[in-house]
Parts: C-alpha cells; sequence; structure tokens
C-alpha cells in the first residue's frame, strides 16, 4: 500500500499529530508520502521524520494580535496557485489519500474520484459538539476545506457521538512520572503564537513571582527577568512541556489534549474571530477542563496561578495514532463507531 498524507501547516497541532502516525506508519513499514501546505517553506522546523516530504503553498489563515484578519486571508491567498497545486498533483501512485484538513490532497483526490481519509480535530465539528462563533463562512469553511469520504473526529469528549479521542504522543506522562509532583506553580509555560509576543512579554512581566517560558516562531532564544524567551523547537518545547507546572496557550486542540493527559492546569485565550478556537473553549468551560479568559490580564493570569492546583483533572489517553495505523493497515474494516466506542472504553479519568 502506498499511501499519500496531507497535513496543513497552519498550526503545529496538525504537524504533531502526524508525527504520531508517521512513526507507527513506519514501523509497518507503510510507503507514505507526506504533503505539507499552509505556511512558507522555511516556516516548517523539526521535519526528519517525515522524509523527503512534498511542499505546496496552499492556503492559510492570517492573524493579528490574536484574531483572524478575513480581509488579509483572503487578499495574500494565491488560489490561482491553489487550483494548479490541485491539478497539477500527480495521485496515480497511491492506493489511498489521508488528509488533516489539508485542502491541496484532498480536493486533488475527490476531483479524481480516489477515496480519502480525513483525521483530524476539525472533522468532530459534523457531529453535534458545542460550538461558538460559527457563521455562514466558518461553517462553509469546515465543510468544503478539505472534504473527506471517510471522517474521522478528535475531540476531548464522545459527546454521544463517533468521535475518537485525541491523537498524542503516550509516552508523554512516562517522561513526567520522573519530576516531583508540584503542589505550587512557580514555572509556566506559555505559547500564544497568535498574540502580539511583545504584549505578551509586557502581561507577564509584571508577575516577577512565577517564571515563564515563552515559546514563538518570532523569538530568539534569551533571557528578560522572569521572562525565559524560546524559538518554536519540537523537541524543546515537549522537553519544557513535561517539566513545568502549568500552561497558558491558546485554545487550539492538541496542546491542550496533550496537558490533559500530562494533568497539567490549562489556562487558555481562544483566538478571536476562530470558530474552532472559540468552539474548542466552549468545549473545555462545558467540560470543566480548563479556565478561559477573553484577554491576557495581569490580576486574572496571577489569580489562576494562585489556585490552579486545586481539583485539576488528568485524562490519561490511549495510543490513538497506533490504533489508526492499524485499522488503516487492514483496509479500515472496523466502523467508525466500533472504534470510538474502543477507545473511549481505554481512556481513564484521575
Amino acid at each position: 500500500m502506498r499511501i499519500l498524507y496531507g497535513v496543513q501547516g497552519t498550526g503545529n497541532g496538525h504537524i504533531s499529530r502526524a508525527r504520531e502516525l508517521a512513526k507507527y506508519f513506519a514501523i509497518k513499514n507503510v510507503c507514505v508520502d507526506y504533503l505539507f501546505t499552509g505556511r512558507d517553506q522555511n516556516g516548517f522546523f523539526d521535519m526528519e521524520i517525515f522524509g523527503n516530504y512534498h511542499y505546496r503553498k496552499g492556503l492559510t489563515f492570517y492573524s493579528e494580535n490574536g484574531q483572524v484578519n478575513y480581509l488579509k486571508t483572503f487578499k495574500k491567498n494565491n488560489y490561482l496557485q491553489f487550483l494548479t497545486d490541485i491539478f497539477h498533483l500527480d495521485l496515480e501512485p497511491y492506493d489511498l489519500i489521508i488528509t488533516d484538513f489539508e485542502p491541496v490532497s484532498a480536493w486533488a483526490a475527490r476531483l479524481r474520484g480516489k477515496k480519502v481519509i480525513g483525521i483530524g480535530h476539525q472533522y468532530a465539528f459534523g457531529y453535534n459538539i458545542p460550538l461558538s462563533a460559527e457563521n455562514f463562512i466558518s461553517k462553509s469553511v469546515l465543510r468544503y476545506f478539505a472534504p473527506a469520504n471517510i471522517s474521522i473526529g478528535l475531540h476531548w469528549d464522545k459527546f454521544r457521538s463517533p468521535i475518537l479521542p485525541p491523537i498524542i504522543d503516550t509516552s508523554l506522562v512516562m517522561a513526567r512520572r520522573d519530576e516531583e509532583p508540584n503542589r505550587t506553580v512557580k514555572n509556566v509555560l506559555v505559547y500564544l503564537p497568535f498574540e502580539d509576543q511583545e504584549f505578551v512579554q509586557e502581561v507577564l512581566a509584571t508577575l516577577p513571582k512565577y517564571i515563564f517560558t515563552i515559546y514563538s516562531p518570532d523569538l530568539n532564544d534569551h533571557q528578560k527577568g522572569n521572562l525565559i524567551l524560546r524559538k518554536a523547537s519540537h523537541d524543546m518545547f515537549k522537553s519544557d512541556l513535561i517539566k513545568t507546572d502549568a500552561v497558558i496557550c491558546g485554545s487550539g486542540f492538541e496542546l491542550i489534549s496533550e496537558c490533559l493527559h500530562l494533568g497539567l492546569p490549562i489556562l487558555t485565550k481562544p483566538q478571536g474571530g476562530q470558530m474552532e478556537q472559540q468552539s474548542n473553549a466552549m468545549a473545555l468551560q462545558e467540560l470543566k477542563y480548563a479556565t478561559v479568559i477573553k484577554e491576557l490580564n495581569p490580576h486574572k493570569i496571577e489569580s489562576w496561578c494562585n489556585r490552579v492546583v486545586e481539583n485539576n483533572i488528568q485524562i490519561k489517553l490511549p495510543d490513538v495514532a497506533a490504533y489508526i495505523v492499524n485499522w488503516v493497515c487492514k483496509n479500515h474494516r472496523e466502523g467508525i463507531d466500533d472504534m470510538s466506542d474502543e477507545l473511549w472504553n481505554r481512556t481513564t479519568y484521575l
């Protein structure tokens, strides 16, 4: 079997999921070619696991100061190049197309009558899950951006639907066991890539009682008082994640999933104008899995740091990536409903 796996590169969550699936495809000796789109080619980092991957420009969303800028998004995407990439993508060698909300591979396969399996958080939005800030544009994007014949949606709860648990690196929890449990918050990991990084630093610098390790593609490694600034790095970020006491982040899906698996307290600020993040924040509030704020406010952050160790939840997730790869290799004979039931039965809450 030969597979083309398209990965949307706008956020790092899609790439993190692909890393886990790539690991198990390699173990099974499945021939997989990876296609990445959605950001500048030089914006990808630590990509060795994907071998000689393919790149196309694709489509992306542009943000300013924590908000999606729809006008800039409309103007800056190259739609002629997008269509050219779709029609010129050679799918002849492939038996199966997998897409994680990646539109070039999804639409190329659809137009050629090839089977497409969609795996990702966005595919959960086809079910009855908590929704916020939905409008015609956002609903249309989720439905038509990267269509699939078979959709595997991922979320933090089943929501009485055939949804699977998140795909994460389950070995993280084993690494964290070597760390001493901390009943107070001192070190906080911060990942707010769509916010103004100068403003983030300005806010957090007013809280010298805590050490904030801030990651962003726009930063270079250095320290300023109580702020440790780090350029985006997969390995360094995972190392800091298993050592931290708490996490401040946007309401993207993948990092919060890892935090829940590790039992880390979460303070989250959803990206403005972004339906997925607004809906994620709503789901987190309904499930009581995180504290949600609308703005970065030092008083709210300090208040949260003082009380986050109380009643914190940990969700031990199964190895969903290994299960899905086995399912693909067995020609996906098992139904999505059965997969969902089995994997949620393997999920434990502490």
